[in-house]
């Protein structure tokens, strides 16, 4: 597994320096796995989910949004299997106290061995994991002499479940208070409104309700910057279907899927799909779309074909009725499910990597280079830089007035500041397809420059095509 570290810090400092990602209350030294999204960051995410959210909601007839409370009735959890079955294998180094997830603990050295025995650790470890084998686990961390990060010995405890639900109080006197859990994860509140949806929207299976919202997860090792955090975000659409159809609707979603990710322009090998080998306790199949980044080939999305079990267990807990009348066979059911579920924090890592690019300039007179993020434009933050070439002789008043233009269809950014080419570059570096330069031209024949991010090339373009051309991009 090919890793790429430098890369990696040098795309995490990027996001820093230019806006994308802040560590959480750094001001008070940070909050470890809890990263706030800047200026041009939150823009990025924002595009990212538009269009995962107009790509499942407005090009499908049968699939619909909600948005659903974070907030949950704690027997929710119960009926879910997460109450009982949402932990993961930890183990504790006696000497520092630090606990560790065993996976991660073995994923970590898998990384620095050779490729081959690297693989061939992760397949014991899948294999121990499966059975529940925590005694196999320990001896083999103990046999591969992996130490703790902070204290450098290998003296561990044995290996125990550990929950991962954040749990707080609703009331307002302690002693009355409940305790309810910050979700896990969104897809529950989908089930919990399967029948509301339904009957309000008059919705025919097969159909699905798509869902964007936070969740939270107690992870005991929070690594790789933003990739695995303990507050998140997820795009999860639930697909509902009759029983006995759903091998057919998870190769469909699987492709679908891919599909979508492909539509961004990333390059085909850089994906692959994964069969998970141990299935949760709600699936009939699962796979993984991974991503091949820095850090190797990484989950992105995950779909699920979770049988009829959640809305099983909610009937069973509630005591409600939630069964579907299907009148082509006449016959009354609890719908099957078919889950697509992304990370939006991960999905932009994926889009930072896939973007971010060095590039020497330098010629036989001077050494140059830029830093670019190739963004489809459809994504990137800023659509259009306006860049006045001066602050004086009308041409501020030109390009304000194409600033009011464009302003109401996409996203601009205006600077008078330094020269051209420093301008370019910082536009370079957050992404922005087009700058257009207005000049002592444009005023004479309302002409002027747009460079194009990528390939650097400029072009002499009537003042009044500007907008045109960039909705034309962004629409591509």
């Amino acid at each position: 597994m090919a890793t790429d570290q430098n890369k990696f810090q040098a795309i995490i400092s990027h996001c820093k320096e230019y806006g994308f990602i802040f560590p959480s209350s750094e001001i008070y030294d940070g909050l470890s796995a809890v990263y706030d999204y800047g200026q041009y960051g939150s823009e990025l995410k924002k595009n990212i989910k538009d269009y995962w959210w107009k790509s499942m909601t407005q090009l499908h007839e049968n699939i619909v949004g909600i948005d659903a409370a974070i907030f949950m009735h704690p027997t929710t959890w119960k009926a879910s299997g997460h109450v009982d079955n949402f932990s993961d294998p930890m183990i504790d180094n006696k000497d520092s106290k630090k606990r560790y997830r065993v996976d991660h603990l073995l994923e970590a050295h898998a990384e620095t061995l050779a490729p081959a025995e690297g693989e061939a650790l992760l397949a014991q470890m899948d294999e121990l994991l499966k059975e529940n084998d925590f005694e196999g686990l320990k001896k083999l961390i103990e046999d591969n002499k992996i130490k703790c990060q902070v204290s450098g010995t290998v003296n561990w405890t044995d290996v125990r479940q550990f929950n991962l639900m954040f749990s707080t109080q609703v009331g307002s006197v302690a002693e009355d208070a409940s305790e309810i859990y910050l979700r896990p994860e969104t897809a529950q509140g989908i089930f919990v409104n399967f029948l509301n949806v339904q009957k309000t929207g008059r919705m025919k299976i097969p159909f699905g309700i798509a869902q964007i919202g936070k969740a939270f997860r107690n992870e005991i090792v929070a690594r790789q910057f933003i990739f695995r955090m303990r507050e998140f975000e997820q795009m999860e659409m639930q697909f509902f279907i009759r029983p006995g159809t759903q091998k057919e609707w998870y190769e469909k979603w699987k492709e679908e899927r891919m599909k979508w990710h492909l539509s961004l322009g990333v390059d085909p090998a850089k994906y692959h799909f994964k069969d998970h080998i141990k299935l949760a306790h709600y699936a009939d199949a699962a796979v993984d779309i991974e991503y091949e980044f820095p850090i190797g080939f990484k989950e992105v999305e995950g779909i699920h074909s979770r049988t009829d079990f959640d809305l099983k267990q909610h009937q069973e807990y509630s005591r409600k009725k939630l069964q579907y009348f299907d009148t082509e066979i006449n016959q009354n059911y609890i719908p099957y499910v078919i889950e697509t579920s992304i990370g939006v924090d991960r999905m932009f890592l994926l889009t930072m990597c896939n973007a971010y690019e060095e590039q020497d300039l330098s010629t036989a007179d001077k050494q140059d280079s830029r830093v670019v993020l190739k963004f489809p434009a459809k994504l990137a933050p800023i659509k259009l830089a306006i860049l006045p070439l001066t602050k004086k002789d009308g041409l501020p008043e030109v390009a304000r007035e194409l600033m009011d233009t464009c302003k109401q269809h996409f996203h601009c950014y205006y600077e008078e500041k330094d020269s051209i080419g420093k301008r370019y570059r910082r536009q370079d570096a957050i992404g922005t397809p087009f700058c257009v330069t207005i000049d002592h031209q444009t005023k004479e024949d309302n002409t002027v420059t747009i460079r194009h991010r990528d390939s650097m090339e400029q072009e002499r373009v009537p003042l009044e095509k500007v907008k045109e051309m960039v909705l034309l991009e962004i629409n591509r």
